[in-house]
Protein backbone atom coordinates (compact mmCIF):
# COMPACT_ATOMS: atom_id res chain seq x y z
CA UNK A 1 0.00 0.00 0.00
CA UNK A 2 1.33 3.77 -0.60
CA UNK A 3 1.12 5.88 1.72
CA UNK A 4 0.05 9.42 0.27
CA UNK A 5 2.92 12.09 0.47
CA UNK A 6 2.01 14.78 2.58
CA UNK A 7 2.69 18.49 1.14
CA UNK A 8 4.56 21.16 3.17
CA UNK A 9 4.82 24.52 3.21
CA UNK A 10 4.43 26.82 0.31
CA UNK A 11 4.24 23.72 -1.80
CA UNK A 12 1.08 22.70 -0.13
CA UNK A 13 -0.87 25.92 -0.44
CA UNK A 14 0.39 26.69 -4.42
CA UNK A 15 -1.68 22.89 -4.57
CA UNK A 16 -4.72 24.51 -2.56
CA UNK A 17 -4.50 27.38 -4.72
CA UNK A 18 -4.05 25.32 -8.01
CA UNK A 19 -7.41 23.42 -6.78
CA UNK A 20 -9.36 26.48 -5.65
CA UNK A 21 -8.64 28.41 -8.87
CA UNK A 22 -9.63 25.08 -11.50
CA UNK A 23 -12.84 24.63 -9.49
CA UNK A 24 -16.33 25.84 -10.27
CA UNK A 25 -17.78 25.18 -6.43
CA UNK A 26 -16.82 25.63 -3.34
CA UNK A 27 -14.66 22.65 -1.87
CA UNK A 28 -14.87 21.95 1.73
CA UNK A 29 -11.82 22.45 4.05
CA UNK A 30 -12.56 18.28 4.83
CA UNK A 31 -12.09 17.83 1.13
CA UNK A 32 -8.69 19.97 0.76
CA UNK A 33 -7.23 18.16 4.22
CA UNK A 34 -7.68 14.40 2.61
CA UNK A 35 -6.38 15.79 -0.58
CA UNK A 36 -3.17 17.51 0.72
CA UNK A 37 -3.04 14.72 3.29
CA UNK A 38 -2.53 16.88 6.36
CA UNK A 39 -5.59 18.37 8.71
CA UNK A 40 -8.62 20.47 8.61
CA UNK A 41 -6.99 22.86 10.98
CA UNK A 42 -4.20 23.05 8.81
CA UNK A 43 -6.22 23.82 5.63
CA UNK A 44 -8.00 26.54 8.03
CA UNK A 45 -4.58 27.94 8.91
CA UNK A 46 -3.13 27.74 4.95
CA UNK A 47 -6.28 29.60 3.95
CA UNK A 48 -5.31 32.15 6.17
CA UNK A 49 -2.33 32.72 5.25
CA UNK A 50 -3.24 32.91 1.65
CA UNK A 51 -5.95 35.31 2.22
CA UNK A 52 -3.48 37.56 4.20
CA UNK A 53 -1.13 37.55 0.96
CA UNK A 54 -4.70 39.18 -1.14
CA UNK A 55 -5.54 35.70 -2.72
CA UNK A 56 -9.30 36.31 -3.07
CA UNK A 57 -10.46 33.14 -1.28
CA UNK A 58 -14.18 33.42 0.07
CA UNK A 59 -15.06 30.83 2.83
CA UNK A 60 -18.72 30.06 2.14
CA UNK A 61 -21.21 27.76 3.93
CA UNK A 62 -20.31 25.10 1.51
CA UNK A 63 -17.08 25.58 1.51
CA UNK A 64 -13.97 27.70 0.24
CA UNK A 65 -14.10 29.30 -3.25
CA UNK A 66 -11.82 31.20 -5.06
CA UNK A 67 -13.32 34.31 -6.58
CA UNK A 68 -13.10 34.34 -10.26
CA UNK A 69 -13.43 37.95 -10.70
CA UNK A 70 -14.22 37.67 -14.40
CA UNK A 71 -16.68 35.70 -13.88
CA UNK A 72 -18.75 37.31 -11.38
CA UNK A 73 -22.42 38.58 -12.80
CA UNK A 74 -21.70 42.38 -13.37
CA UNK A 75 -24.45 44.05 -11.47
CA UNK A 76 -24.63 44.01 -7.53
CA UNK A 77 -26.83 45.64 -5.06
CA UNK A 78 -27.23 45.71 -1.48
CA UNK A 79 -30.77 45.11 0.13
CA UNK A 80 -31.83 45.72 3.88
CA UNK A 81 -34.72 43.11 5.35
CA UNK A 82 -36.50 42.34 8.39
CA UNK A 83 -38.03 38.89 9.15
CA UNK A 84 -37.90 36.09 11.81
CA UNK A 85 -35.59 33.29 11.40
CA UNK A 86 -38.73 30.86 10.34
CA UNK A 87 -38.55 32.82 6.88
CA UNK A 88 -34.86 32.67 6.07
CA UNK A 89 -35.28 29.60 3.65
CA UNK A 90 -38.22 31.64 2.30
CA UNK A 91 -36.06 34.48 1.60
CA UNK A 92 -33.23 32.76 0.11
CA UNK A 93 -35.48 30.74 -1.91
CA UNK A 94 -37.21 33.13 -3.40
CA UNK A 95 -33.88 35.45 -4.36
CA UNK A 96 -32.28 32.17 -5.91
CA UNK A 97 -35.37 31.19 -8.16
CA UNK A 98 -35.01 34.82 -9.20
CA UNK A 99 -31.32 33.74 -11.01
CA UNK A 100 -30.09 36.33 -8.48
CA UNK A 101 -26.63 34.95 -6.35
CA UNK A 102 -27.00 35.83 -2.06
CA UNK A 103 -23.31 36.85 -1.78
CA UNK A 104 -23.59 37.44 1.94
CA UNK A 105 -25.42 38.81 4.97
CA UNK A 106 -24.34 41.57 7.67
CA UNK A 107 -25.51 43.18 10.53
CA UNK A 108 -24.73 46.34 12.72
CA UNK A 109 -23.61 45.29 16.12
CA UNK A 110 -23.94 47.51 18.76
CA UNK A 111 -20.44 45.96 20.14
CA UNK A 112 -18.74 44.74 17.24
CA UNK A 113 -19.85 47.29 14.64
CA UNK A 114 -20.59 45.95 11.29
CA UNK A 115 -19.99 42.14 11.08
CA UNK A 116 -20.17 40.10 7.44
CA UNK A 117 -20.92 36.64 6.61
CA UNK A 118 -20.54 34.57 3.44
CA UNK A 119 -23.23 32.74 1.81
CA UNK A 120 -22.99 32.62 -1.58
CA UNK A 121 -25.75 30.53 -2.26
CA UNK A 122 -27.67 30.83 -6.40
CA UNK A 123 -29.73 27.43 -6.64
CA UNK A 124 -32.28 25.90 -4.02
CA UNK A 125 -30.16 23.00 -3.47
CA UNK A 126 -27.32 25.45 -2.17
CA UNK A 127 -29.99 26.92 0.23
CA UNK A 128 -30.66 23.70 1.50
CA UNK A 129 -27.29 23.07 2.30
CA UNK A 130 -26.68 26.15 3.89
CA UNK A 131 -30.03 25.92 6.42
CA UNK A 132 -28.87 21.99 6.95
CA UNK A 133 -25.81 23.75 8.38
CA UNK A 134 -27.89 25.63 10.48
CA UNK A 135 -29.55 23.06 11.66
CA UNK A 136 -27.05 20.55 12.42
CA UNK A 137 -24.77 23.03 14.21
CA UNK A 138 -27.40 25.00 16.04
CA UNK A 139 -25.69 28.14 15.09
CA UNK A 140 -27.66 31.23 15.48
CA UNK A 141 -28.82 33.13 11.95
CA UNK A 142 -26.67 36.67 12.43
CA UNK A 143 -30.32 38.72 12.11
CA UNK A 144 -31.46 37.00 15.30
CA UNK A 145 -28.86 39.19 17.14
CA UNK A 146 -30.61 42.62 15.69
CA UNK A 147 -34.01 41.82 15.60
CA UNK A 148 -34.26 40.27 12.03
CA UNK A 149 -32.71 43.39 10.77
CA UNK A 150 -29.86 42.55 8.40
CA UNK A 151 -28.58 43.51 5.01
CA UNK A 152 -27.71 41.16 1.82
CA UNK A 153 -25.60 41.66 -1.21
CA UNK A 154 -27.08 40.45 -4.00
CA UNK A 155 -25.38 40.03 -7.46
CA UNK A 156 -27.77 39.22 -10.77
CA UNK A 157 -26.90 39.49 -14.13
CA UNK A 158 -28.69 42.48 -14.62
CA UNK A 159 -30.33 45.43 -13.04
CA UNK A 160 -34.09 44.20 -13.91
CA UNK A 161 -33.09 41.09 -11.96
CA UNK A 162 -32.21 42.70 -9.40
CA UNK A 163 -35.32 45.14 -9.40
CA UNK A 164 -37.15 42.03 -9.59
CA UNK A 165 -35.81 40.61 -6.30
CA UNK A 166 -36.12 43.95 -4.59
CA UNK A 167 -39.99 43.78 -5.98
CA UNK A 168 -40.48 40.26 -4.37
CA UNK A 169 -38.81 40.97 -1.48
CA UNK A 170 -41.30 44.34 -0.65
CA UNK A 171 -44.43 42.22 -1.98
CA UNK A 172 -43.66 39.57 0.74
CA UNK A 173 -42.94 41.78 3.44
CA UNK A 174 -39.29 41.29 3.92
CA UNK A 175 -37.81 44.46 2.56
CA UNK A 176 -37.09 47.56 4.82
CA UNK A 177 -38.36 50.41 2.62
Amino acid sequence: MLEKKKLLGEERRSHLLEILRSSKKPITGTELSRISNVSRQVIVGDITLLKAKNEPIIATSQGYLYFQAGETQQCERTVACQHGPERTEEELNMLVDLGIIVKDVKIEHPVYGDLTASIMVSTRKEVRQFMQQIKDTGAAFLSQLTEGIHLHTLTASSEELLDEAEETLKKEGLLIT
